[in-house]
């Protein structure tokens, strides 16, 4: 298993040249999780940064309407970015989707993962700290706050940094003892390989 976990992916461009410099195909990018946030830029910026570094980009965003083969989508690439808004409303869209399985087995079988802000936060075994920073409210169809399960600490993105330098503080002070957290500002990246993790 392979993840590039980030709190911004404009932030971190250099970083995730180094992670994807063997990786030369198709980039599955999922905006979903900006669908309920007032504020997108970082969705055609992260886009941008993935184009930038030579990259095709092909969005999906899984909480559509329009029929679309899902699963297929996310078994056809080898390289998956998932971007940040609300946690809440992104896991709800995944499990609607019964995706969240799917994307477990492909990682398994070597599906890299890029995953920024609530795309990061997802990875984690349970997504309940992040509601200070998210209104989990506009997720009303989401009653199991259990994550991917895909790395054993909890990401706290965009730590310290405007606008969610209090959340950010609040959440430290709730639930540092509580969870393994592991908090992360605009330019820091964790990289995941098997079991082991850096910061960079």
């Amino acid at each position: 298993m392979k993840m590039f976990l980030t709190s911004y992916l404009a932030g971190t461009e250099n970083q995730l040249k180094d992670f994807l410099k063997d990786y030369d195909s198709k980039i599955l990018f999922i905006p979903t999780a900006g669908n309920v946030e007032e504020y997108t830029g970082y969705i055609d910026e992260g886009i941008k940064t993935l184009e930038k570094l030579g990259f095709s980009v092909d969005t999906l965003d899984i909480a559509q309407e329009i029929e679309e083969d899902y699963d297929l989508a996310i078994t056809s690439y080898d390289c998956l970015c998932i971007s940040g808004g609300n946690t809440f409303y992104l896991l709800q869209e995944l499990k609607k989707k019964n995706l969240v399985e799917l994307i477990q087995q492909r990682l398994s079988e070597g599906m890299l993962y890029i995953g920024e802000s609530a795309g990061a936060i997802i990875t984690s075994k349970n997504i309940e700290y992040s509601q200070i920073m998210d209104d989990k409210t506009v997720a009303k169809e989401l009653n199991d706050y259990s994550g991917l399960d895909l790395f054993d600490r909890y990401i706290l993105p965009h730590n310290n940094e405007f606008p969610f330098k209090e959340s950010t503080a609040e959440t430290i002070h709730i639930y540092s003892e509580k969870l393994d957290l592991l908090p992360i500002d605009n330019h820091t990246a964790v990289v995941i390989e098997e079991e082991q993790f850096s910061v960079i």
